[in-house]
């Protein structure tokens, strides 16, 4: 990366997660639900994990979904909902889901037309990360932290109240989710001055399908290139 763009422009560092993937035809089971809640504290676990008998369970998979026809009936709906509010909860939902061989869908910004990221034909479970948006801003050195679950709209805000003369070069739509954008290139409206979104990314964080969390150096530059959009 060019030294001028980071002079220019904030570089953005993100969390996402790797989907697990896997095949499996019994639906979510008891078991899934002990293991997770054994790696949280009990108190904690009817907040993060919304079965389809909670009364928030609807509301939340309504919330970001942008393709309405995703509403209808027919369509398959995740086993259990995952709100996580800190790293750990995505790594328990990861370990558990590998351990009892039911398939991971994870969501930001609910902007993905396809519906891969809170629809699967085997039963599943979506790791929503609406709760987990904060923006960590340091313009002295024009770096900023920000986690999947924000929204490009909240980046620009809460770089605009820093500073008037930054900006980071992303989408338009202020309602997309940064982790899919960023790890699908991201294309926006300054990419022939400073390329993509992805461009800017000096490091990120990732919950692997292992449950670890990695960073750039430990990911390696493979892992690293290839969560950025290839």
């Amino acid at each position: 990366m060019e030294i001028s763009q980071v002079k220019l422009v904030p570089v953005l560092l993100f969390i996402l997660l790797n989907s697990l993937w896997c095949t499996t035809s019994n639906s979510i089971s008891e078991s899934f639900l002990q293991c997770f809640s054994s790696h949280i504290p009990s108190n904690s676990s009817s907040k993060i994990i919304l079965t389809k008998h909670s009364s928030a369970y609807s509301s939340v998979l309504q919330f970001s979904i942008q393709n309405l026809r995703f509403l209808n009936t027919p369509t398959p709906k995740p086993e259990a909902i995952i709100t996580p509010f800190k790293h750990s909860h995505v790594q328990a939902a990861v370990i558990c889901s590998k351990k009892e061989g039911i398939q991971i869908r994870t969501r930001s910004g609910g902007h993905d037309y396809e519906g891969l990221s809170y629809v699967s034909i085997t039963p599943f479970i979506l790791i929503d990360l609406f709760e987990l948006r904060s923006i960590d801003i340091d313009i002295e050195n024009e770096i900023t932290w920000v986690e999947s679950g924000a929204t490009l709209g909240e980046l620009y805000y809460a770089i605009a109240q820093k500073s008037k003369v930054h900006g980071f070069p992303a989408g338009t739509c202020p309602t997309v989710g940064v982790g899919g954008h960023i790890s699908g290139g991201g294309l926006g409206s300054l990419c022939r001055k400073y390329g993509l979104a992805a461009d800017n990314v000096l490091d990120a964080k990732i919950v692997d399908v292992n449950g670890r969390v990695l960073d750039r150096k430990s990911m390696g530059e493979e892992l690293f290139w290839a969560i950025r959009g290839g």
